[in-house]
């Protein structure tokens, strides 16, 4: 029997569960929290427990786990396209939904995708909450900074953006320094040591390895640059916040999430 006529057999079984389905208006308030950056709102979900609340949900497997799972790449895809509308950058969007998706092989219980499901989301949300407040920069700037976090490993100059840009190297350094507050390169320099930080908290890699990840210089560039943004060395800061917990900051048919 193929899956097609298996289909039709259930559907046409008078004993099949009748499952109502929530009205998918409360799972669109909830992406465009996320997406707004209503960090109270999706925090108060998470409380609730609405993700776990199999109440009007489909089920997309018999096994509890396997089923949370689902839910949670259906959730992950509609927030991840909510965010890109709301104008999140396409790399981080992308990098992210990937990142807690296959967080999800090391998970074997509902409480434990539970878990990962709330951090996701609240992620999600704190990013866009710090983007929102800017999010009056003009088309230019946010293709730069599209740009810049796309080849965040390499080494980026002015000149570079510029001619990804189509405009001069002069007109974009006034254009993001008056819509930034920064210059291109401090900008570029923040978003390396956001990524090094990362890597010191999460992973086991030396500083060279870092230094070199990133385009940095030398390692010594790498620490002294560290030091002026954070205010302490890549060792202190690793000796410190190793492994401290995740800091937000600190196909199956498109059926339900459980919000």
């Amino acid at each position: 029997m193929g899956y097609k006529d298996e289909w039709l057999l259930i559907e046409a079984n008078d004993d099949m569960d009748e499952v109502e389905h929530r009205e998918p208006s409360e799972e669109l308030l909830f992406y465009r929290a996320v997406a707004n950056g209503d960090t109270d709102a999706v925090r108060k979900n998470c409380e609730l427990n609405r993700f776990t609340d199999s109440t009007g949900v489909g089920i997309l497997s018999r096994d509890p786990v396997v089923n949370l799972k689902y839910h949670f790449v259906v959730t992950t895809a509609m927030i991840t396209r909510m965010c890109r509308q709301h104008g999140m950058e396409l790399e981080q969007a992308f990098r992210l939904s990937d990142f807690y998706i296959q967080k999800l092989d090391d998970i074997h219980s509902t409480e434990g995708v539970k878990q990962l499901h709330d951090e996701m989301v609240m992620d999600y949300t704190e990013k866009m909450r710090r983007s929102n407040r800017a999010n009056a920069n003009s088309k230019h700037i946010n293709t730069c900074k599209e740009y810049i976090y796309a080849h965040i490993k390499e080494r980026i100059t002015i000149e570079d953006l510029a001619d990804a840009l189509g405009v001069s190297a002069s007109y974009l350094s006034r254009l993001f320094k008056k819509e930034m507050g920064v210059s291109v390169s401090a900008y570029i320099r923040n978003r390396k040591i956001d990524m090094a930080k990362n890597l010191l908290r999460f992973s086991d890699a030396s500083m060279i390895e870092i230094a070199n990840r990133l385009a940095f210089s030398s390692q010594s560039h790498f620490i002294q640059q560290f030091r002026e943004v954070v205010g302490m060395t890549p060792k202190r800061y690793r000796d410190k916040y190793y492994m401290v917990g995740w800091n937000a900051e600190p196909q199956k048919p498109a059926q339900p999430s459980r919000h």
